[in-house]
């Protein structure tokens, strides 16, 4: 029996059952028609279907965002901040990434999202081995090879906060602990408490078993 991918009628509504369907760039971006219980990604070609993000996910992200806006409104530097946004695609050269959330500093405007690329990119780790693996390894080299700043992975399992930087001059890599505050030069004056985004976490996955393992709902996929 043939295990060939099916191309996407332009007329079929995308849901759980899309899974897998082939699709180009400019398809994905025109589609208007999908289950919204579900979130899409578009890789290398092929639409991958997953459930949305857990509480345990979307509540710190939330709470970074709220750290951030309160930058931007309130520091004598907030102005280096444009915009942020969760939930938010990123346009590869074949793939939409679908990031937890996207930070652009620095352009002195508003962004423009299908042609600005990301000063920072965030990504809250879910539970799942091949995410993790995906999170940590192949998003790392998608982001950095189309010219993001910052990619900066959180792992409420591990109680760390992994950067990557691709700028010369700075560390390839910083590992932030729990108790630990992180800094960036692309918003001076900015302070994150990773123990703050952790506790938001804890509140529904739980300290305990927030170290080994998590309520969140989020799909995996091939990639």
């Amino acid at each position: 029996m043939s295990t060939a991918r099916v191309r996407r009628p332009n007329t079929a509504r995308l849901g759980r059952l899309s899974n897998g369907m082939l699709m180009t760039p400019e398809e994905f971006d025109a589609a208007t028609d999908f289950d919204e219980l579900y979130c899409y990604e578009l890789i290398h070609g092929v639409l991958i279907v997953s459930p949305p993000p857990g509480e345990s996910e979307r509540d710190p992200n939330d709470e970074l965002g709220n750290l951030l806006r309160v930058y931007k409104s309130s520091h004598q530097a907030g102005s280096a901040l444009d915009k942020t946004l969760s939930e938010q695609y990123v346009h590869l050269s074949d793939s939409r990434r679908r990031a937890d959330r996207v930070i652009w500093a620095g352009l002195g405007r508003i962004p423009d999202p299908k042609t600005d690329v990301p000063a920072i990119v965030v990504e809250f780790v879910t539970n799942r081995q091949r995410d993790r693996v995906r999170d940590y390894e192949e998003k790392r080299r998608q982001y950095l090879a189309i010219g993001v700043q910052e990619y900066w992975i959180i792992d409420r399992f591990q109680r760390i906060m992994t950067v990557f930087r691709n700028r010369p001059g700075e560390p390839a890599e910083q590992i932030i602990k729990e108790n630990e505050i992180c800094r960036t030069t692309l918003l001076t004056g900015f302070e994150l408490p990773l123990a703050r985004l952790l506790k938001v976490a804890d509140d529904w996955a739980g300290p305990v078993r927030a170290g080994k393992n998590s309520g969140s709902t989020r799909g995996s996929a091939p990639q």
